[in-house]
């Protein structure tokens, strides 16, 4: 933990957003350096321009191959294009536009000229694809829409980020992106100035160019997957954190629109994020789950003075709103974890028109909690790899009524069964946790403590180890027969699991359980380290033992 953690951003902590955005333009990326290369993670490439990993060429190379891989796959529609706050976000896209443009594609850009979160550009793609009608959502087939989000979701300001979602309006497979990357890579080498590109004032005037009002068709419509008047009747009083993010916009005409309690609590954007309190390792990060980056609307729902909070529930999000932040006057930030099984709970039984057999999906390293909370219900559990793109079918064909992930990104379905959006949407959990409060009577954090009562109260945390580049491929490509361990902190181990239960798809690394517990192992896509994710029903020593066995187990397999 920095010594500065949860403190005020000072004036040396900040990016000189000028300077990052003449190396956009300005520097060229070393095409034989893989750290300069594009590479799609779970959520798009994503780099500093500062660091020769998101430059301009990087653009015209990515969205390039994003139109060939258009034309190679028969999506003719129209591409849904967003962009969110960060310095990097406002010029990557208008290198995308000229591109887009010039390849003739069918273009979408805000209306407002303006920020668009995530879930908007999700639910555009999805209403164009079929979403909220009889027919149901297109993924094949003529006319079919597409999408791109500039962001690099919390990531610090000096970044930038690029994410393709194909026509299931979710986020690409590792198929897709491996093939875009690909692609785009080829392209960098032989030289992005072939790439056709007009002046991007004349691509925005182009045929082929129009605006699409994502706030408000994303607004209006949040009535069918939430109960707003609830919410409203109870007279909730929300207080919604944008962190400087794209739904900073948003939350107020959500206020308006539904005649709510809402205060948007800082409307302040800043591509430097000067508003915000360090992380926990001293970088500025839009960490709506960190309580060192959300110190600031902690703070305010904890007065100095011993007062009364001043809101029911207050949220935050991150800089694409894809992920979400719930603070309770009785319970502080929640553990997203918590708020999880909390959500889940709530939602299998007040949402009567979701279909009877829709699963609950969770990520591998998310609480066993889910599980037991799941079992409570008598509802499947479909436990998959990190990634919300393995959500996305289930989504699609409300199979799954709610997918989640440990790091504070889900989506669930709408009040009708039917798909809301196949991406991460933070503004959504974060309504959600209102209208809890507005039905039960009951915080999150109040609802939690009930769900532990019955289930029992676990340890859980995430830990970093140092891994060179060599061993994280090493533990990408475990078998479970590597793992010689019997026991886990005195239990004995019931599984070693390199494939998720839920769908059979390779997880990345290693996951070991026990009755009591279980820890997860896997390599992180953007430094040297591996992450070590454990929980533990046995209290937080137990929970000690487990991650200090844990670093053990997976020294040993990769050194054999």
């Amino acid at each position: 933990m920095h010594e500065r953690a949860g403190t005020r951003a000072l004036p040396e902590d900040l990016i000189d957003p000028v300077a990052v955005v003449d190396a956009y333009y300005q520097r060229t990326p070393d095409v034989d350096d893989p750290a300069q290369q594009v590479v799609f993670g779970t959520s798009g490439h994503r780099g500093s321009s500062l660091d020769g990993a998101f430059n301009e060429a990087h653009i015209i190379a990515t969205t390039a191959a994003i139109v060939e891989y258009r034309r190679s796959q028969g999506i003719d529609g129209p591409l849904y294009l967003g962009r969110d706050t960060h310095a990097l976000s406002e010029p990557a896209w208008r290198t995308a536009v000229e591109v887009l443009a010039a390849a003739g594609v069918e273009l979408r850009v805000d209306a407002r000229d303006s920020w668009t979160p995530t879930p908007a550009v999700s639910h555009s793609i999805l209403r164009t694809n079929g979403a909220g009608t009889t027919g149901g959502v297109r993924i094949a087939g003529p006319g079919l829409a597409d999408g791109i989000v500039v962001t690099p979701s919390h990531n610090p300001p000096r970044d930038g980020g690029f994410k393709y979602n194909p026509p299931h309006g979710g986020p690409a497979g590792s198929d897709v992106t491996g093939w875009i990357a690909a692609r785009a890579n080829e392209i960098l080498r032989t030289g992005v100035g072939a790439v056709p590109r007009v002046p991007v004032e004349r691509a925005l005037a182009a045929e082929t160019t129009r605006k699409n009002d994502f706030l408000t068709a994303y607004v209006d419509d949040l009535a069918n997957v939430l109960d707003m008047r609830a919410i409203a009747q109870a007279g909730v009083r929300i207080g919604a954190d944008p962190l400087g993010g794209a739904s900073a916009e948003y939350w107020g005409i959500i206020g308006e629109r539904y005649g709510l309690d809402l205060t948007v609590v800082n409307p302040q954007v800043d591509p430097r994020w000067s508003f915000m309190t360090l992380d926990w390792d001293g970088k500025i990060r839009m960490d709506c789950s960190s309580p060192s980056a959300m110190a600031s609307l902690l703070s305010v729902m904890q007065p100095a003075d011993g007062g009364p909070a001043p809101y029911d529930i207050a949220t935050g999000n991150d800089a694409d709103a894809d992920r979400h932040g719930i603070v309770t006057p009785d319970g502080g930030l929640m553990n997203p974890n918590h708020y999880l099984a909390v959500a889940i709970e709530y939602l299998f039984t007040h949402r009567p028109g979701w279909p009877r057999d829709a699963a609950i999906g969770k990520t591998l390293v998310s609480s066993a909690l889910i599980d037991r909370v799941a079992a409570g219900l008598g509802r499947p559990l479909l436990e998959v790899p990190v990634g919300f793109k393995y959500f996305v079918p289930g989504l699609l064909d409300g199979s799954v009524g709610f997918g989640g992930e440990e790091s504070a990104g889900a989506s669930f379905l709408r009040t009708d069964g039917t798909v809301w959006t196949t991406d991460k949407d933070g503004i959504l959990l974060a309504l959600l946790a209102s209208e809890i409060l507005a039905v039960t009577g009951r915080s999150p954090s109040q609802l939690h403590t009930e769900l532990v009562d019955r289930y029992g109260t676990s340890a859980y945390a995430r830990v970093d180890a140092p891994a060179t580049r060599e061993q994280k491929a090493r533990l990408a490509a475990l078998r479970p027969e590597q793992v010689a361990a019997t026991t886990l902190a005195g239990d004995d181990i019931t599984a070693r699991l390199v494939e998720a239960p839920g769908n059979g798809a390779a997880i990345g690394g290693l996951k070991v359980t026990t009755d009591n517990a279980w820890f997860a192992a896997r390599p992180s896509g953007t430094e040297d380290v591996y992450k070590i994710y454990a929980e533990s029903f046995a209290g937080p020593e137990h929970l000690a033992r487990v991650q200090a066995e844990a670093t053990t187990v997976v020294d040993a397999a990769l050194r054999d």
